[in-house]
């Protein structure tokens, strides 16, 4: 089983910046893509960036130019910086690992963390 742990959301003001973490642990064999992902409210989860083994990214285009997301391998952890953040940006910003082998993988959340941009 894996355990995934976010940290350093907040409430920040308009145009302010916040880095989350997200980091992994327990029985890893290999982590695969790593993600951040958005929901408000009554709204669907919806994809904010994601970063593969090799360091590959992809960024939702409301976010491209302002986040950047990044991985340290050996830590097992994720970063998401949030720079030049929105209102809109407002959301529970939830961290999702892929973990396994070649054969096999499987798929796993955190728990969520608050973020509020916020005059």
């Amino acid at each position: 089983q894996v355990q995934v742990e976010e940290s350093g959301g907040g409430l920040v003001q308009p145009g302010g910046s916040l880095r989350l973490s997200c980091a992994a642990s327990g029985n890893i064999l290999y982590i695969y893509n790593m993600g951040w992902y958005r929901h408000t409210p009554g709204n669907q989860r919806e994809l904010v960036a994601t970063i593969d083994a090799g360091g590959s990214t992809n960024y939702a285009d409301s976010v491209k130019g302002r986040f950047t997301i990044s991985r340290d391998n050996a830590k097992n952890t994720v970063y998401l910086q949030m720079n030049s953040l929105k209102p809109e940006d407002t959301a529970v910003y939830d961290c999702l690992v892929e973990e396994g082998t070649a054969w096999s993988t499987s798929f796993y959340w955190g728990q969520g963390t608050q973020v509020t941009v916020s005059s």
